[in-house]
């Protein structure tokens, strides 16, 4: 397909973000005020919200997050938005579903630290929250409806309307001829095979380093992760070590296609990544300040 065609749905291995399905408006509002919630954790401290910045990109800033000794984390924290439409979570891929990935990060002593009885202790001596639960569930709150209300919430948490899906839509203005340009080097030199389908990746497990060893990453199995909003979800990879998508284009091509990238081909594909970002609440995402 040349870069300047109007693409055909049919021939297109990326599809646009669906709009959010429909949900109880109840469980939506209850999930949002357990996200933003620091009482879930442990020491009351942090929230789902408290790496999950709904306000910028749905991540942090951070190579890596704290867990509440100080120590990093693991692994980069991935952005919540567009979660929902992954086939697994988390780099490892070790949750299947919304709810299993919030109960992880409820129970993780390097995340919020807690335990099934003490949060839902917590929410159900909160009569305005007892109340909520009622209203959304039907009876007080319990560890199943408190995991259900988070995952409605994050049901909800997509970002359409990139420019990438407008033009995928029919829109042939929407991308500059240089972002047209990357997206086909994106194609032909074989991104495509690991980022496809609604989240541009999210779908498949992939070795790093699978052709050559990329210098300070682990040669293991991993998630690989969506594109959608990934120029404003620095820094990338899984252990946050690529401060800039430049950075990581390269070191991407060298592990998994086995490429030295020239500078043009970077500069291209960047410029394509540049337009996947989405918009949540009528407006683009940002990158946190």
């Amino acid at each position: 397909m040349a870069a300047a065609q109007v693409p055909s749905p049919a021939e297109e291995p990326i599809t646009p973000v669906p709009p959010p399905p429909p949900v109880d408006a109840r469980r939506v509002a209850l999930g949002a005020a357990l996200f933003a919630d620091p009482r879930l954790s442990r020491d009351g401290t942090r929230s789902c919200a408290s790496c999950h910045d709904l306000a910028s990109n749905g991540a942090s800033a951070l190579a890596r997050d704290h867990a509440p000794d100080g120590s990093p984390i693991a692994t980069n924290t991935n952005t919540v938005f567009n979660a929902a439409l992954s086939f697994r979570l988390n780099w490892a891929g070790s949750a299947r579903t919304l709810e299993e990935q919030a109960e992880g990060a409820l129970l993780r002593p390097d995340i919020m630290a807690n335990t099934r009885a003490q949060a839902v202790a917590t929410l159900v001596a909160d009569p305005a929250m007892a109340r909520s639960f009622r209203d959304a569930y039907g009876h007080v709150p319990d560890w199943p409806s408190l995991l259900d209300a988070i995952a409605t919430f994050e049901r909800t948490l997509l970002t359409p309307d990139s420019r990438f899906d407008r033009w995928l839509k029919g829109d042939a203005t929407a991308l500059s001829p240089e972002e047209k340009a990357g997206y086909e080097t994106f194609r032909s030199l074989g991104c495509i095979a690991c980022h496809q389908g609604v989240n541009i990746g999210g779908n498949l497990f992939e070795r790093v380093g699978v052709l050559r060893a990329v210098p300070g990453l682990e040669r293991k199995v991993m998630r690989v992760p969506s594109l959608r909003n990934v120029a404003v979800t620095p820094p990338y990879l899984d252990d946050g070590s690529a401060k800039t998508l430049d950075d990581a284009v390269r070191r991407m091509a060298v592990g998994q296609l086995g490429l030295d990238l020239t500078e043009a081909e970077v500069s291209r594909i960047v410029a394509f990544l540049g337009s996947l970002t989405g918009q949540y609440e009528g407006r683009p995402l940002r990158a946190p300040q």
